[in-house]
């Protein structure tokens, strides 16, 4: 395990300090994690993005898409436990 060295203020260092001790660890250990989760919302965000961005070259190369009053209206069928048909991709409008 390699060594990084960060500077703190000290009214964060302090804050780490409190919350450490109320969650019962050391405030290496609630550092370490608090930087675990950063990363691990930073890349989850990423993936979000390019599924976003794949769905999006999707219905541009498609130009098929469903309008949203009537995907809402399947959804909430699907919830609520009806039989719904699933509605149909058309070509936009151009």
């Amino acid at each position: 395990m390699s060594t990084t060295t960060i500077r703190i203020p000290e009214d964060l260092k302090a804050r780490v300090a409190a919350a450490a001790e109320r969650a019962g660890t050391t405030a290496h250990s609630f550092i370490l994690e608090a930087i675990a989760e950063k990363a691990d919302q930073a890349e989850r965000r990423a993936d979000f993005h390019a599924v976003a961005e794949q769905r999006y070259a999707n219905l541009v190369a498609s130009g098929k898409t469903i309008p949203w009053e009537k995907m809402r209206s399947y959804l909430e069928n699907r919830i609520a436990g009806k039989t719904s048909a699933r509605p149909a991709a058309k070509k936009l409008a151009s």
